[in-house]
């Protein structure tokens, strides 16, 4: 992480961006040709059919494909113009340590006591009623979207959803917002903490879910943490890998029960679970820089950035 890049970072986060504009309208356009000819329909009916539960392992496939083309792409083109190396651009490292793993596992279950009393804060933050009504049709979309993929009705889809839905992500997901957007913006501004918040507040805008902003953007920031203290890649991904886990297990075993998956689905805690939330991470944090520091005796962050 502590390379000089070959390119500015305004360049970078440029090109970034218009890379992934570019790449997510060709990979939408090629995925929705691929559905239409798998499904033998029109483009438009065969889209609108994607999220039915019976086409669950075609759009899980699909989805997984369009975000390798449109965040794994762009941010592997964009480290490779900047370092000649660009895999340790992008933060990939194999100096870790089994207590490191054991640590960022505690972080995760701090993040899901954190993202519960956050889901039930998003539901009380006050709204003009039409925004709440365009926000909960969005929602629906997105759960709808969300269901149709996790539907599992097999061991083996189980596990296809461990990779497509849990793996994947976390990998195509990390390696742009942690690895090239977190370090161009960290450079840029030359603040760490600068760096970690705007990609957090991208991270959760992105996913297109008002009623699980804060719950994603406590998220964006905790993984940038993690990559911040450890200057390791693997480590925000093993994170961000745990955390849609336990999510598509608990789907998993719950429709295996009879119950419904919306209940899978929801986010919301007490209010008081952040506090317990705020002492594992606290604790955890306070291990896993320590332990990073001696895995890693100069500070990980870019060498341009401060943390004022």
């Amino acid at each position: 992480m502590n390379q000089k890049p070959s390119i500015g970072y305004a360049i970078q986060f440029a090109l970034l961006l218009g890379l992934m504009g570019i790449a997510f309208m060709i990979s939408s356009l090629l995925m929705g040709l691929v559905a239409a000819q798998v499904m033998n329909k029109p483009l438009l009916q065969a889209a609108a059919d994607l999220i039915k539960p019976e086409n669950a392992n075609l759009a899980r496939l699909l989805n997984t494909s369009t975000t390798f083309i449109a965040f794994f792409i762009p941010a592997l083109v964009v480290a490779r113009l900047a370092s000649k190396q660009p895999l340790r651009y992008l933060g990939f490292s194999s100096r870790f340590s089994s207590r490191q793993l054991v640590l960022v596992a505690l972080v995760t279950l701090g993040s899901l006591f954190l993202s519960g009393a956050l889901g039930t804060l998003n539901e009380m933050i006050p709204m003009s009623d039409s925004f709440l009504k365009k926000a909960r049709e969005l929602e629906n979309q997105y759960r709808s979207a969300m269901i149709g993929m996790a539907t599992m009705r097999s061991f083996p889809d189980y596990l296809l959803s461990l990779l497509v839905i849990a793996l994947a992500p976390a990998i195509f997901e990390e390696v742009l917002f942690r690895g090239s957007m977190q370090t161009i913006l960290t450079g840029w501004t030359k603040n760490a903490w600068a760096g970690i918040l705007i990609t957090a507040v991208i991270f959760s805008a992105i996913h297109g879910s008002y009623f699980g902003f804060l719950p994603r953007l406590a998220l964006g920031i905790i993984l940038g943490m993690i990559f911040l203290q450890s200057g390791n890649l693997w480590l925000s991904i093993a994170m961000h890998f745990l955390n849609n886990a336990i999510v598509v297990t608990q789907m998993y075993f719950l429709t295996r029960m009879g119950k419904p998956i919306q209940q899978a689905m929801d986010e919301s805690m007490p209010i008081w679970y952040g506090a317990i939330a705020i002492a594992i991470l606290y604790y955890a944090f306070r291990l896993l820089k320590k332990e990073s520091k001696q895995l890693l005796p100069i500070q990980p962050a870019s060498e341009h950035a401060t943390m004022d």
